[in-house]
């Protein structure tokens, strides 16, 4: 059992992370703002296991206190999306960026560190080419460069391992819906229609599930993956937003979609990502696509505004 700091562990991935990892009897600290007013994590109150810290991760003495206290970093705390950075940069930089330094200069170097990273880091991709690894980082948002230069800093640092997660999707109770997935989801079952900008981009996916028991697959096998980076997601669903609709139509059959020139992402992600170095360290996501698409079907019952999203 280790006790593990999860600074942003009220968020999309820290609300299916801390039940996690409490269930797998290890203590956790969870230091979060509740930025979005979420009400995550009532359901572990009832836990001897969990604390829980109202703060700000900009706290640096607290932070650092923190730091000291625990025996493995989880560092999900971020302001995530380029759309969301765009809109207070100087958030975004003593957020998603700032508090890495604090915990780097706290932490010994025996206390491992785990960070996840974007994979749209890669920026804009070659066609017919996976990026790895070893492929250059061109990030084209200031939330892709952030992210980018405080995954340098912590591998740098030394005992630490950085994931670099596909687009994540699927229900977590700190629910977003500004997710491609999840949002493309939520227009066929509510609206039954979406129009399509930059539809042949492509990108990869990941579900919230995977995410979390990717964390603990570098949790118990710490040792022989650290000092490295490993692109996280499912190895048959590098698809376009075009394929992704065609994906829903088979669960929303009257889900109409069509094509204009109408808009851009603001990180120009169009790339297909190679996942096989964390495969070949024993991880293989266990939620496929369609899977997930089901589930938030089920969800989209229960959820019916849109207020869960990060803008």
């Amino acid at each position: 059992m280790s006790r593990i700091l999860v600074t942003g562990g009220a968020g999309y991935i820290g609300s299916v992370l801390v039940p996690t990892l409490l269930q797998a009897n290890h203590e956790v600290i969870v230091l979060d703002n509740f930025l979005y007013k979420q009400n995550t994590l009532l359901d572990c109150c009832h836990s001897q296991s969990l604390r829980v810290i109202n703060e700000d991760v900009r706290n640096k003495d607290l932070l650092a206190s923190l730091v000291r206290q625990s025996d493995i970093i989880i560092h999900l705390a971020c302001i995530v999306g380029a759309p969301a950075c765009d809109r207070d940069p100087f958030a975004a930089k003593t957020i998603n960026l700032d508090p890495v330094k604090t915990i780097l200069t706290a932490r010994t170097r025996n206390q491992p560190l785990l960070f996840p990273n974007t994979n749209s880091g890669y920026g804009i991709g070659q066609e017919g080419i996976f990026c790895t690894e070893e492929s250059p980082l061109k990030p084209v948002s200031l939330y892709g460069r952030l992210k980018v230069e405080a995954e340098k800093e912590i591998l740098n640092s030394g005992n630490s391992i950085s994931l670099r997660l596909a687009t994540v999707f699927g229900i977590s109770p700190r629910m977003r819906l500004d997710l491609l997935v999840n949002d493309f989801v939520y227009r066929a079952v509510n609206d039954r229609f979406i129009v399509l900008f930059q539809a042949n981009f492509k990108r990869n996916y990941i579900h919230v599930r995977d995410v979390v028991r990717a964390f603990l697959h570098c949790i118990n096998n710490f040792d022989s993956m650290k000092n490295n980076a490993y692109n996280v997601g499912l190895s048959d669903a590098n698809l376009s937003k075009l394929e992704l609709c065609q994906e829903i139509k088979k669960k929303v059959p009257d889900f109409y979609f069509t094509e204009a020139e109408v808009g851009e992402d603001p990180d120009k992600r169009n790339y297909i990502v190679s996942n096989a170095k964390i495969e070949a360290m024993g991880f293989k996501p266990r939620v496929s696509l369609q899977e997930g698409i089901e589930e938030l079907i089920k969800g989209y019952r229960i959820v019916r505004n849109n207020s869960y999203t990060n803008l």
